[in-house]
């Protein structure tokens, strides 16, 4: 299935092609800073995404050199006799995006085709799976402009890093390459910058052929598990084996190993 790619304000296009869902933040002028209409867009195509079953995977990407230069600073005002209410900026913009991101039942990649600045690395760094270009670089570049780490940076580069090479990376505003983010895990896969598209592209249809309903329940695992006890993650475990096994999936799945054949998991019989 295949449909053309549709404009949301111009600043956000939609492309939805074999199940693949891909969210195109389109300010290239900027490095695709993202300003109110961008990010309440990105919320918007989001949530709406949840309760589309032709969605199978979603994949956010920039347009042009820029994959998100972070907020639009020049929309935001502010100065010494009335600072920036920061706070209400990002619970209206920033904080629900991610939340959305993090909280959808489908796979969300995070296509990093160049430069992540700032909250747009938050954005690099929230999917489920990091696929990077290899003219792509990330920097938590606040402590530049004497701001900390928003977006959910602090909760997500930790536990990717640790805490020690987080707090490194943001207290000197390092940029990381595409070859030190593979390193330190901060990506899955690098491909090449002139092939970035089409391999993207061909890795999302992979996912979107997988079983939906169990890779919505491993997602649900793997949250709970972050914050749970071992005994607490085993029980949610098979709470949840339940419900993947009650799938018309796991059933196409075994009588597809029975008959030595591939499932088909697009299909419903």
């Amino acid at each position: 299935m295949s449909q053309p790619s549709e404009a949301t304000g111009d600043v956000l296009l939609q492309h939805l092609q074999n199940g693949v869902l891909t969210l195109t933040m389109n300010r290239p002028e900027s490095l695709n800073s993202a300003n109110d209409a961008l990010l309440l867009a990105l919320l918007s195509a989001v949530q709406s995404a949840a309760d589309q079953p032709e969605v199978r995977v979603v994949v956010l990407t920039g347009a042009g050199r820029g994959f998100c230069a972070g907020a639009d600073l020049g929309q935001m005002g502010g100065d010494a006799s009335s600072p920036t209410r920061f706070s209400e900026h990002l619970e209206h913009t920033f904080n629900p995006l991610v939340r959305a991101i993090r909280s959808l039942s489908k796979p969300f990649i995070s296509a990093v085709n160049g430069v992540a600045a700032g909250a747009g690395a938050s954005l690099a760094l929230a999917g489920d799976l990091r696929l990077w270009s290899s003219a792509a670089s990330l920097v938590e570049v606040f402590s530049n402009i004497g701001l900390i780490p928003d977006a959910g940076s602090s909760w997500m580069l930790p536990r990717l890093v640790g805490t020690q090479r987080a707090f490194e990376l943001m207290a000197f505003a390092e940029k990381v390459s595409a070859d030190e983010a593979l390193r330190l895990g901060l990506c899955e896969q690098v491909y090449a910058a002139e092939t970035f598209t089409d391999d993207v592209q061909t890795y999302a249809e992979r996912l979107a052929a997988r079983p939906a309903t169990a890779l919505a329940l491993t997602k649900q695992a793997l949250a709970y598990a972050m914050s749970s006890t071992l005994d607490e993650a085993l029980l949610n475990e098979a709470k949840l084996q339940d419900a993947a096994g009650a799938s018309w999936e796991h059933r196409e799945g075994v009588q597809a190993f029975m008959a030595r054949r591939q499932a088909d998991f697009l299909n419903r019989k």
